[in-house]
């Protein structure tokens, strides 16, 4: 059954799946999420975002380990994800709780099976979503990552230099 889609949850679709612009997907969906009053489903579609900002843009050092952060977040999402059906919010929930569950397998493996960033795709099921999200993509610009890299705020400047 069709329904009508948020314009933020639109957004993070063009973000995530064109643009693979994580941080900016963030940023849409949190909106979302909060005006949602905490939804679960948009918290955890957030944080495979976020899992793949932290894998593809962070660093492994004392300060920060970019394959333990994505592990932490794509867990979560997992958590959230996957009490939901299989099609959710217009698109494939389960095959993206599949496929978020893979990408923790090879990231748990890192270490010994070390791999570039892939971007993940969320699969758009619902017509009236996908002409939403083909009608948006016209009137939103491609948009480049604004953030590439990974900085630490100010709390976590102040920790001793203790390796994670």
């Amino acid at each position: 059954m069709s329904q009508e889609f948020d314009a933020l949850y639109v957004q993070y679709l063009i973000y995530f799946n064109r643009d693979q612009d994580y941080f900016e997907c963030h940023e849409v969906l949190e909106e979302l999420w909060l005006e949602k009053n905490g939804e679960p489903v948009y918290k955890g579609l957030l944080q495979v975002a976020v899992g793949l900002f932290h894998f593809r843009n962070g660093t492994v050092n004392h300060l920060y380990n970019k394959r333990l952060g994505a592990i932490k977040m794509l867990n979560s999402s997992l958590h959230k994800l996957q009490t939901y059906p299989q099609h959710t919010l217009g698109i494939d929930l389960e095959r993206l709780v599949l496929d978020v569950s893979q990408y923790v397998e090879r990231l748990q493996r890192y270490e010994q099976e070390p791999f570039d960033f892939y971007p993940l795709q969320i699969i758009i099921t619902d017509p009236l979503l996908q002409k939403a999200v083909e009608a948006a993509d016209k009137q939103i610009h491609a948009h480049v990552p604004l953030r590439t890299g990974y900085e630490r705020g100010p709390k976590a400047k102040e920790l001793p230099d203790a390796d994670i």
